[in-house]
């Protein structure tokens, strides 16, 4: 079979792309007092507002969502279970900063040690989970750096899991964006991370009451994550993720001097960010964009699907245009697997790319063997004689 191409013309009425990012000199009431910071829309990855997003700077806390990723990672391909019970070494009991005040030798469940770390940033929780994973905390760390580079990000290091100073941990407010980003592939997080309050050690004498050190999953409409931090370095340091419709941001702060400035300019980067800005949905996911006659296949065709849901960001105050699409599918070879990709999916304004994505198979289709296929043909003219 060969290469299909369907070209879609959208009648939907619809707002141009925007390309470019917005800079602190645009907007300079943004972000005043942070060292740095960034804002991007989630699924698309566009900078909507950046100031210095590329200095070195430590990061506090927001170390930890790269832990995470790895620890969801773990739990998704089965090597660690959220009701796994953990042994607490006596280094991880003897983390400073922020804790869940683990004792050497306590047994704990991995989900309430993630929770510990999500919800309260615990040190010692982050600390018994690394050690879980890797043996050592060194050893976790090393995961934690090859990661960042499995993700292209070229400034960041870390030395250890938690985010307390030391000399060479940094990141940057881009470099975090991306690790947010990744991090919320991984569902499991938003369970976590947009519980105001809850307990851990529940069914112990010791339960223990722990509240989310992000106060805006409370207080502001639609934020769910992700993570706060602070050290002396640091200063003050946030990683907020908020949706509105079909539109999620994600503000990386770094560097507030006072708590209160921290929260109060992320609420006004996102404001600016769901006030300018909105998500336009081209296709949703799993959306039938092709549906392929199949020979010799135990299914006698084969449905291409959207493997994402196809949005386009756009400035709220822009002109409204149309947009087309352009489907390619490559050629089927039985047998082929559900979830397989099999072409890509491309948006074009003024016959210019601005987004793709890829082209999944919807169902299993065997190939079957020529006796068989024979049989399949033989029975249906018998049946078509009888009418």
């Amino acid at each position: 079979m060969k290469k299909i191409i369907i070209i879609f013309m959208l009648s939907i009425m619809i707002i141009p792309f925007n390309v470019f990012a917005v800079t602190s000199q645009e907007n300079s009431s943004l972000l005043e007092n942070a060292k740095s910071g960034i804002l991007v829309e989630a699924s698309t990855g566009e900078i909507l507002y950046e100031k210095n997003k590329d200095e070195k700077v430590s990061i506090a806390s927001l170390t930890k969502m790269v832990a995470q990723i790895i620890i969801l990672e773990n739990i998704e391909n089965g090597s660690l279970k959220w009701d796994e019970i953990v042994t607490t070494s006596s280094n991880a009991a003897s983390m400073g900063g922020t804790q869940i005040w683990l004792t050497a030798g306590e047994k704990i469940s991995v989900e309430d040690l993630f929770k510990g770390m999500t919800m309260a940033s615990a040190n010692d929780a982050t600390v018994a989970l690394a050690e879980r994973i890797a043996g050592t905390e060194s050893e976790f760390v090393k995961l934690m750096n090859d990661k960042v580079k499995e993700l292209g990000l070229k400034n960041t290091v870390f030395k250890n899991c938690t985010g307390l100073d030391e000399e060479g941990h940094y990141s940057t407010a881009y470099d975090l964006s991306v690790i947010a980003r990744e991090l919320l592939t991984h569902d499991d997080i938003l369970r976590f991370s947009s519980v105001y309050e809850d307990y851990i050690r529940k069914n112990t004498p010791n339960k223990f009451w722990i509240v989310n050190t992000n106060k805006l999953v409370r207080f502001y409409e639609g934020a769910d994550g992700l993570k706060t931090g602070f050290t002396d370095n640091a200063g003050y340091t946030m990683a907020v993720t908020a949706k509105r419709d079909d539109m999620r941001l994600i503000a990386i702060v770094l560097g507030e001097q006072v708590s209160k400035v921290r929260n109060d300019e992320t609420t006004e980067l996102l404001d600016y960010g769901f006030n300018t800005y909105k998500v336009n949905l081209i296709k949703s996911k799993g959306e039938v964009v092709k549906k392929i006659k199949i020979d010799k296949g135990s299914s006698n065709e084969v449905e291409i699907v959207t493997q994402n849901d196809i949005l386009v960001l756009n400035k709220k105050s822009d002109a409204t245009v149309n947009y087309d699409t352009k489907v390619t599918v490559n050629e089927i070879e039985l047998p082929v697997k559900k979830g397989t990709v099999i072409g890509k999916i491309e948006v074009l304004y003024n016959n210019k790319v601005i987004k793709s994505d890829n082209l999944i198979v919807s169902n299993d289709v065997e190939k079957i063997n020529y006796f068989k296929y024979l049989f399949d043909n033989l029975k249906d003219i018998v049946n078509c004689s009888f009418f």
